[in-house]
């Protein structure tokens, strides 16, 4: 049986995969922004650089999961949109899907190469305990363009963080609409602890 056909057969519910998939990328992502505004008000110590270690911990493992989780909906269709959705509202929603894939996958491979480029040269340990290597051609780089690199990167990476603030804001307020106002399964066929909702009469 097809992957669209099973979602069909089970209600329009996304597969138990791409569900652990979202709900644990988006707590690591909701927990990495504060992270990464806590680290940029810290003075330098200890205590900094234990928190960059996590950051870094907590980037690499989005990005390892959005890849996953990319891999898999290429491979595990999503259930169709409701019926009744405006085409405006779906290509918006596909947009919004889109931007969440850049950011998760683009914002870790930027963070990535900030520290590969790096003139501090610190060794990154994934969750302390596998090595993980820079990026090529960017620990190679003269000292003042690897400065320039960073910086630029850092800039970018810094702004990005406010577009998954914003992408994030126009989820949730998308998927309570959905659920609240026109009470159909859009929230529901990704949180399986939702009851479905009621149609309207």
């Amino acid at each position: 049986m097809s992957a669209t056909h099973e979602s069909r057969r089970e209600g329009g519910r996304y597969s138990v995969v791409s569900i652990l998939l979202h709900w644990t990328i988006a707590v690591l992502i909701v927990t990495q922004i504060p992270l990464g505004w806590r680290m940029g008000d810290m003075e330098d110590g200890l205590a900094k650089f234990e928190l960059f270690q996590l950051h870094k911990s907590v980037g690499l493992t989005i990005l390892l999961l959005s890849l996953a989780r990319l891999a898999w909906r290429l491979t595990h269709p999503a259930p169709p949109l409701p019926a009744h959705m405006a085409r405006w509202e779906k290509l918006f929603a596909r947009a919004t899907h889109v931007g969440f894939y850049l950011v998760m996958i683009g914002m870790p491979l930027v963070g990535w190469a900030i520290v590969s480029a790096s003139p501090y040269n610190i060794p990154t340990l994934l969750w302390d305990v596998v090595p993980w290597p820079h990026l090529p051609v960017l620990p190679d780089l003269a000292p003042d363009a690897k400065k320039a690199v960073a910086e630029t990167l850092a800039a970018v990476h810094s702004k990005t963080a406010w577009l998954a603030i914003g992408l994030l804001a126009l989820h949730v307020a998308g998927a309570l609409k959905h659920h609240l106002l026109d009470r159909d399964t859009v929230l529901w066929r990704m949180l399986p602890l939702v009851p479905r909702p009621t149609p309207r009469s």
